[in-house]
């Protein structure tokens, strides 16, 4: 499946992403394939071949309409929370189909064909390899890779629900790559856990990620074992199991509740096999029997009989997923991340009794959110963290991002780097902490206008003329592309006032008024 090289397939029907035998892009160039489109990039670098090809396959083309009303338009709020921000065009693409009718085309993520973003992604190929081959592999480049493609993924992806959701997943189930045996795990955690299960199952998400190789790394749980009598389990998985991942800080557990958890995990591990030193090792998780508490155990009331053994784990995530509190807590976190926080009281209690009655099916909640009126009343009401301050920019301006290391960089210095928050709370949600971004937001903002970072550049000109806006207007005519509205007569006299004192070619006068869009108040709220 040349039009996938990357092997990440089409969406299962749990909604997820499941890893196909599709030939990758790398097997293509080294087996000589004739491809006339490869032929014809051939004297290009590995980026500009994929690139090339991705940008061959389409996208959002030809004129488009602008919001004109001076209120934020509703179909721009949904495009912005759902899917970081619309790409020139594809507001009036959602505006013809309605908001109901995108959704459910959203939620069907395998129906869309997304053919460009993974020739785009398949120069990332580390970020879709197993352990055993990334073995020999320095960790730097497979980190550098997974940054990569997770920035690639929000800004070019038509899966654009799909995407929203696997990165408030991965914050959900943060693991820090930096630490010793997540790095090379990683990739596989992102495909098997996050990935498959986005808009799936929340159980069957949980039960990936409790046996998932990274987590087991990074929350020390390959260290649970109980090899004699006396031995004290290791609880740091399980805290974070019943603290972050499920039922909640104030869910309802006790200190008991935890270690009765921790036994219930004992004895799943990771065991180091085959290779030449790290050459074509296997680390793969295992169950041993001989290190597992098989007594009889009580987690939240709820009896484990004795001899469960590996079912234990499956037991335990029943239990955790089926209690209330685990329904809310998701629930709470899901308008936190998509409405607002606060959250709405009245919109938790729904979308937790909808959670309740699927079993934790993710996909409907998630609709039930996104139609609800709270949703409706809370445009202009959440701060963009930096990360998606980034990929909104790039969207709305219509960027064809490579994910280079200025961009990267850009990330670094706004301290919102994939996969690298040190505890495993992830990233922040609320405001607070990202406020002091707002200055390297500004040099970000300005470096993308002006052509600063490499290839990644806009094309305002070219976006002039489908917007069918006059080479020579002012540049707050492109304000509704940016913001979902157009410019109030404050920023249009703030914007006008800048490029009357500017000096310079018009060209760059209106790049740098644009990036003042960027970095204007309205631009850091959806």
């Amino acid at each position: 499946d040349v039009a996938d090289p990357s092997r990440r397939g089409a969406a299962g029907g749990s909604g997820g992403v499941t890893r196909t035998d599709s030939i990758r892009r790398r097997q293509v160039l080294r087996g000589g394939s004739a491809l006339a489109a490869l032929a014809a990039l051939g004297a290009a670098g590995c980026d500009d071949v994929a690139f090339g090809i991705a940008g061959a396959a389409g996208g959002e083309e030809g004129p488009f309409g602008l919001p004109s009303s001076l209120a934020f338009d509703p179909d721009f709020h949904l495009l912005c929370r759902a899917g970081w921000a619309p790409a020139p065009g594809e507001w009036e693409r959602v505006r013809r189909m309605g908001r109901e009718a995108w959704l459910d085309e959203q939620l069907a993520p395998e129906s869309i064909d997304d053919s460009a973003c993974a020739w785009r992604t398949s120069v990332c190929e580390l970020a879709d390899d197993d352990p055993q081959e990334l073995g020999g592999v320095q960790e730097r480049f497979v980190d550098r890779d997974l940054q990569r493609v997770a920035l690639l993924r929000a800004v070019h992806s038509r899966r654009r629900l799909f995407e929203s959701m696997c990165a408030f997943w991965t914050d959900h189930f943060s693991i820090q790559v930096g630490k010793k045996g997540c790095t090379r795990t990683k990739p596989l955690d992102d495909r098997a856990v996050i990935r498959r299960h986005a808009l799936g199952s929340f159980r069957e998400m949980v039960r990936a990620s409790a046996a998932s190789g990274a987590m087991l790394a990074y929350l020390d749980g390959a260290e649970n074992r109980v090899s004699a009598p006396g031995d004290r389990p290791n609880e740091n998985y399980a805290r974070e199991l019943l603290e972050l991942h499920t039922l909640g800080v104030r869910g309802g557990y006790t200190q008991r509740d935890v270690m009765e958890a921790a036994r219930c995990l004992t004895g799943w591990t990771i065991e180091r096999r085959g290779g030449l030193g790290n050459l074509r090792r296997r680390d793969e998780v295992v169950f041993r029997r001989e290190h597992h508490d098989d007594g009889a155990k009580s987690v939240l009331g709820a009896t484990i009989p004795a001899g469960g053994g590996a079912a234990d784990l499956d037991r335990l995530v029943e239990i955790v997923c089926a209690h209330p509190s685990t329904a809310t807590h998701v629930a709470t976190k899901l308008c936190r991340r998509f409405v607002r926080d606060p959250p709405p009281a009245s919109l938790v209690h729904r979308l937790a009794a909808e959670f309740r009655r699927t079993g934790g099916g993710i996909a409907g909640v998630v609709r039930m959110l996104f139609t609800s009126d709270e949703f409706a009343a809370s445009a202009g009401r959440r701060v963009r963290r930096p990360f998606e301050f980034v990929v909104a920019a790039l969207r709305v301006t219509g960027t064809d991002a490579r994910g280079g290391p200025e961009e990267l960089r850009a990330l670094e210095r706004l301290g919102h780097v994939p996969h690298h928050y040190p505890t495993p709370d992830g990233y922040p949600i609320e405001a607070e902490p990202w406020m002091g971004t707002l200055l390297w937001r500004w040099n970000f903002a300005l470096a993308l206008t002006t052509g600063r970072l490499g290839k990644t550049r806009p094309d305002f000109a070219a976006l002039r003329r489908r917007a069918g806006i006059a080479a020579d207007a002012p540049a707050a005519d492109l304000a509704p592309l940016f913001l979902g509205r157009a410019a109030s007569p404050e920023e249009r006299e703030l914007v006008r006032a800048f490029e009357t004192g500017a000096s310079g070619p018009r060209d760059a006068v209106s790049a740098e008024a644009a990036a003042l869009i960027l970095c204007s108040p309205a631009f850091q709220v959806d």
